[in-house]
Formats: structure tokens, C-alpha cells, sequence
């Protein structure tokens, strides 16, 4: 008999325990699909799941209840378009300066910081579209391991585009760098820009993202030039679907936009020339736009602290962009939520739902850009971007109704990822 007892009790004392239900309740709750808040919510948590959703979800006896009062809930925000390894100053020389003394060891360090500042302003997820020295990939696995706190990453590695071109560096002497290449994602022809696809793929990309056009940020490239021909497009496109990757087109100008579309992409970054026809493309194939308006409001509005070349296209890039997005909606484009961070400081990320309102965009539809359509583009909405049954439990709060005022996503109050409390609620 003591065997038996003794076997029974060993047996219990090595069976995981179920961790407590979390039950918060709030005032409101959007779900990431509709137009309309529901009042009086309820949402239970298990573990990482949402295991019950409503105002008469029944609460375990067991449960730690979070009463956050006046407040809405909301899925945790996505942002499809960050740069977590770095950030701009207010002085582009110094940035310089600094970033090129910097180690990457420091460089993720500092990175660290960025991405616990994204969360904190509730941006569970991001795509992470560009990086160097490998900073994403060991923040993304970091985080992803509980090293660090941050948002969920799914990251690019290097962005890819032609000698010269944007993501190509500045045009600093030759014999005073290291010219890239494939691996750092810098190719010239269909078949190095295969090889570029699969060389960020080898070492951990969720993504792609490659440079159709001219950028803001660089010295020697016009904006809105296309830098890769038809052909090269075509194969980058073809390479990282066939790898299972989607693809991201960094792209200001309108003839660059229009062979991106046609090599298939699935998303157009920043658009800031694309036309009504380009648009309507764009509809007709289901891509999406990513416009990334505060990094455009960031760097037009303080364009005097930029060298000459790049202050001139900031200037066009910012004051082409709103007809554009307002000719996007009118269109029926695909709008997913992504600001560019990095260009604008991080955890300012929520500024870009009132720039889109501002636009045109009403705030159910904003709401629905950092939720359930961004997850869509992202491909990951069978577990995230809406609250519902069965979703990973990301939420966060904003206080008052953002439905009456955008700006409430600017003033974060609560954010969960996972399941577990980050901010707020304690």
C-alpha cells in the first residue's frame, strides 16, 4: 500500500500543473473584424490561448481577474514595416558617424531596447524588413527564446537590390569598403538575384524584401527610378515563393510599383508615386500597401537636418503620398499598418493610426490595418489578429473608445503577449 501512495504521489509531483486562468474585463472590446466595439467585455485566458470571449463568458473559479475599467481591448497591434536594429537621431552626420564606429554586439544590445519600447506601445508583432550584420535574426531568435523582452519578429536579413542602388550603401570610395554582394543581398542579374534570395533564406529569413525602386534614405539613387529590370524582379519574386516566402517591395515610384505587381509580390512598401492605375493593379491582383506614413512625415518634416539629396526627395516623397493613399482606398487597396520605425523613433509607432484617419481611413478600418488585415499579410491569421476562441493571447488596452478618438492608440495602457501580463493589469 505505502508503494502504491508513494508511486501516486511521485506521479502527481511530476505532471505539469495547469498554469491559473487570466480573466480580463474591461469596457470594451474591439475584435479586429467588425465596425463596432462590444460593451461589458470578458475575455478568458489559458495558457497562450483565448479559450473564451464575451460579455457572459463564463469565469473559472479559479481565475486571476483583471478589472481594467474604462478601457477597450483590443488584438495586439502588427506592424508590417519596422527596422528594430536601428534608429535615426536628429542629426543624420552623427548617426553616421556612430553607426559605422558601432560593434553589432553593441548594435544589438541597443536594438534590445528598441524592441521592448515596441512592445511596451502595443506592437506584439512586426516584420522587420532589413537589417545587417545579422542583428534581426539574433533578436528575433533572442526574443522568440525569452532572452529579451520584445514583439513577436518574422525578419528579412538583408534587404535585396542592384549595385548602386538603394540598400547598396552609400557611395563611399571602393578601396575604402567592402563591396557587397549576394550574401549581403546585393546581386545584378536573374541569377544573382536568385542566389541573393536563397542566401537570406539559408540564414533565417521569414521574409524577403528587395528594392524595385529608389529610396528616400540614400545618397546616389533617384526615388522613384526603377533599379532592377523585369527579369530580376521576376526571378526574386519566383525564388522566395517557391521557397515559401513572401515578398515585400520597398517602392516610391509608379514604374517601378507596376513591374513589381507583375512579377507577383505581395506587398508594395511606401507607394508614395504609384498612380490610380498602378493602384487599380494593385486591387485587381490583391497586393497590398504598406505606406508607412510617419516615416514620410517624420523625414519631410524635418528635412533640414538631412544632407541636400536626401532633404530634396523627402520633401517629393511627402508631398505626393497622401493623394496616393487617398487614391488607394478609393481603389479598394489591401492597407496594412507599417511605419517605417526606425526612420521615426520607436515605440511612436501608434502615430501612424491618426495619420491614416487624417487621410481619409476611418478608425475601424485603421484598427483592422494593425490587426487582422496585417496578420493576413503577414500569413499568420489563423492564431493572431483577431480575440477570438482559439487565437494566441495577444491584447492590449487603450483607454476610452478609439472609435470616437484615434488617439487613443497613442496612449497604450495594458499589453499582453502569449498569455502573460508585459505592461499594465499587474
Amino acid at each position: 500500500m505505502k508503494k502504491v501512495v508513494l508511486a501516486a504521489l511521485l506521479l502527481a509531483l511530476t505532471l505539469p500543473t495547469s498554469a491559473q486562468p487570466t480573466v480580463l474585463k474591461a469596457a470594451r472590446l474591439f475584435d479586429g473584424t467588425s465596425d463596432n466595439v462590444t460593451l461589458n467585455a470578458v475575455i478568458v485566458v489559458d495558457g497562450d490561448k483565448i479559450t473564451a470571449v464575451g460579455s457572459n463568458a463564463s469565469i473559472p473559479t479559479n481565475a486571476k481577474v483583471i478589472d481594467l475599467g474604462d478601457v477597450t481591448l483590443l488584438p495586439g497591434f502588427i506592424d508590417a514595416h519596422t527596422h528594430l536594429t536601428g534608429q535615426s537621431g536628429d542629426n543624420w552626420y552623427q548617426d553616421y558617424f556612430q553607426n559605422q564606429m558601432r560593434f553589432p554586439a553593441e548594435q544589438a544590445l541597443l536594438a534590445s531596447t528598441y524592441a521592448r519600447k515596441v512592445l511596451e506601445s502595443g506592437f506584439t508583432t512586426v516584420r522587420d524588413l532589413g537589417s545587417s550584420d545579422y542583428v534581426d535574426i539574433g533578436l528575433r531568435n533572442a526574443i522568440n527564446n525569452g532572452y529579451v523582452v520584445g514583439p513577436r519578429m518574422l525578419v528579412a536579413v538583408h534587404a535585396i537590390g542592384a549595385t548602386g542602388g538603394h540598400g547598396d550603401g552609400d557611395p563611399i570610395p571602393p578601396e575604402r569598403t567592402h563591396l557587397l554582394g549576394p550574401i549581403e543581398g546585393v546581386c545584378n542579374g536573374p541569377a544573382e538575384c536568385r542566389a541573393a534570395v536563397r542566401y537570406q533564406i539559408k540564414y533565417g529569413a521569414d521574409v524577403i524584401k528587395f528594392m524595385p525602386s529608389g529610396g528616400v534614405l540614400s545618397l546616389s539613387d533617384p526615388v522613384d527610378a526603377p533599379e532592377l529590370s523585369q527579369e530580376e524582379m521576376n526571378a526574386i519574386v519566383e525564388e522566395a515563393h517557391n521557397w515559401g516566402r513572401k515578398v515585400a517591395a520597398h517602392c516610391h515610384g509608379d514604374a517601378a510599383a507596376k513591374m513589381a505587381i507583375a512579377a507577383g509580390v505581395d506587398s508594395i512598401e511606401h507607394g508614395s508615386f504609384m498612380k490610380p492605375d498602378t493602384l487599380a493593379m494593385m486591387h485587381d491582383k490583391g497586393v497590398y500597401l504598406v505606406a508607412t506614413l510617419l516615416a514620410g512625415e517624420w523625414t519631410g518634416g524635418k528635412a533640414d537636418k538631412f544632407p541636400p539629396a536626401i532633404a530634396t526627395k523627402a520633401k517629393a516623397a511627402l508631398a505626393a503620398r497622401s493623394e496616393m493613399f487617398r487614391n488607394a482606398q478609393k481603389a479598394g487597396v489591401k492597407i496594412a499598418f507599417g511605419t517605417d520605425s526606425a526612420v521615426s523613433p520607436h515605440g511612436m509607432n501608434p502615430l501612424e493610426f491618426a495619420l491614416m484617419t487624417g487621410l481619409g481611413m476611418s478608425p475601424a478600418a485603421a484598427l483592422r490595418s494593425a490587426t487582422s488585415v496585417g496578420a493576413a499579410l503577414l500569413g499568420i491569421n489563423d492564431r493572431l489578429g483577431t480575440i477570438a476562441v482559439g487565437k494566441v493571447a495577444d491584447i492590449v488596452a487603450v483607454p476610452g473608445n478609439p472609435l470616437q478618438d484615434i488617439k487613443a492608440t497613442e496612449k497604450v495602457s495594458f499589453v499582453m503577449k502569449e498569455g502573460k501580463v508585459v505592461k499594465g493589469g499587474r
